[in-house]
């Protein structure tokens, strides 16, 4: 774990609105990924400043038990135009506290990681927390990926 400060940035991608009572999230965040890989969204994204993949949560009611945004998508240059059924969010700048989460992407690795955030007990700000899957996570056997969690 690593303490950072990042700069604000954008993200386009497709968005659900979910919560984590009654496992909705588990149930909703797997269909949004089905969704942007089986339709290779990313390609249609303009302005992709990278290859990385970010899972964006915001859009809080309250703490992780309320109900937020998922928004699945490539971080942009600049947000020009937005396909059609995709939006667009900015992340804005705030210090991050980073989280790895590291081995096969199948054995549910990112949602073990999340469990742990959950009962940390972090002072967090509930605006904007991420994934960022990038080269280290294209290897769904011995992945890396990155959680940033917006810290007040």
């Amino acid at each position: 774990m690593e303490n950072i400060t990042l700069g604000s940035f954008n993200v386009v991608g497709i968005a659900i609105r979910t919560s984590n009572e009654k496992g909705q999230a588990t149930r909703d965040i797997p269909g949004l990924w089905e969704k942007f890989m089986s339709e290779n969204m990313a390609s249609q994204i303009p302005n992709r400043s990278d290859r990385n993949i970010y899972c964006v949560y915001t859009e809080y009611e309250g703490d992780f038990t309320q109900p937020y945004t998922t928004v699945l998508g490539c971080k942009v240059d600049h947000v020009g135009e937005i396909p059609e059924g995709m939006k667009a969010i900015e992340i804005p700048q705030a210090n991050y506290q980073v989280f790895t989460a590291r081995g096969r992407l199948e054995a549910g690795i990112v949602v073990h990681e999340w469990v742990k955030i959950w009962n940390s007990g972090l002072d967090r700000a509930y605006v904007a927390d991420f994934e960022i899957y990038g080269e280290k996570a294209r290897n769904a056997e011995q992945a890396e990926v990155d959680i940033h969690i917006g810290l007040k």
